[in-house]
């Protein structure tokens, strides 16, 4: 039987998940359909938008996200403390661009005069939708729905168009968290549909790479480390520049079959403590190696620990791979 959402999900030890979601039966994402000729790449247009708009909404930022042709990749930070210094109005306005909400919610948002019955409800409503807000189900299914919804419509046809669960990966560290960003980069690398990062589209890192032209970070993306983010500002633990660096010479790499293409970006790994053998092979085989969590040993441990989980499952990868110290293996 597969583990609830919630025995996979620990904040305590990282806000950051690695979510998958893919298509059943043939049914296409998005690209061209080889034996009718039909294409959907279109839908491309659909997944992003939908991406975008609700890291608006949800106190959950998305750091990576591609949209492949029968599944799509997201990375996202669940951010905790932003949920709970919304106000009460705010966390009913963030809901009601998800959904109507209820008469109750509506009569709040109006001004209209409540009874201490119906604050009181209105009280465990808010409670609800403040928790749904930084909830990674939810936001999967905010996603996953309008998608669904308008593919069958186009299709013409009923019935189940995702897979009925996501895949939800616990990333546990800070090498384990940019591995995993670059792998989800990387897939039209992999795929063999684009080349270069900067012609992969629909993908962050192609966001990433034209806001960079201009001088500026995505605003609908969760920001690199740089000297102008606000020290209150959550952000992603390198600078935006060496990431991109980084994917570029990663992706020649992976299109040349050879580790010569790294040179510059060796200095970034030697931070990470990580040879370039090691981030190879990750960005490469991300998914295989780690089917649950992904972290250093130390980390992984901690984590089933907490979760009362007995195997520790992708062990083995992680001491080999995730875990640069010889005696964390032992």
């Amino acid at each position: 039987m597969p583990a609830s959402r919630k025995s996979l999900v620990s904040l305590q030890d990282t806000p950051y998940y690695h979510c998958i979601s893919r298509c059943v039966r043939r049914a296409f994402l998005c690209g061209q359909d080889k034996l009718t000729g039909k294409s959907y790449e279109h839908r491309r247009g659909w997944v992003e938008q939908r991406i975008l708009q609700l890291a608006e909404i949800f106190a959950i930022d998305v750091c990576a996200y591609a949209v492949m042709s029968n599944h799509l990749h997201v990375v996202l930070h669940v951010d905790l403390d932003k949920a709970k210094s919304w106000s009460e109005r705010e966390v009913v306005e963030q809901w009601h661009q998800l959904h109507k909400g209820t008469p109750l919610t509506q009569s709040f948002i109006q001004g209209d005069s409540l009874s201490k019955l119906k604050k009181r409800e209105l009280a465990k409503q808010i409670i609800e939708y403040r928790s749904r807000l930084c909830d990674i189900s939810w936001f999967m299914r905010a996603l996953n729905e309008p998608i669904a919804r308008l593919a069958n419509k186009e299709d013409e046809c009923k019935g189940r168009f995702w897979e009925g669960r996501f895949k939800s990966q616990a990333l546990l560290d800070e090498t384990a968290l940019l591995a995993c960003m670059a792998y989800v980069d990387l897939n039209p690398i992999r795929a063999k549909a684009s080349d270069t990062p900067k012609d992969s589209p629909f993908t962050s890192i192609q966001r990433r790479i034209r806001a960079k032209l201009k001088g500026v970070q995505p605003k609908e993306l969760m920001k690199f480390n740089h000297q102008d983010i606000n020290e209150n500002e959550k952000c992603l633990p390198l600078g935006m520049r060496d990431y991109i660096k980084l994917v570029e010479e990663t992706a020649s790499s992976l299109v040349n079959q050879d580790g010569e293409h790294m040179v510059k970006s060796e200095r970034i790994l030697m931070g990470l403590n990580l040879p370039i053998e090691n981030w190879l092979r990750l960005c490469s085989r991300f998914t295989k190696m780690f089917k649950g969590p992904a972290g250093n040993l130390m980390a992984l441990t901690e984590y089933c620990q907490r979760l009362d989980r007995r195997r520790r499952q992708g062990a083995a990868n992680s001491a080999k791979w995730l875990s640069p110290n010889k005696d964390e293996t032992g």
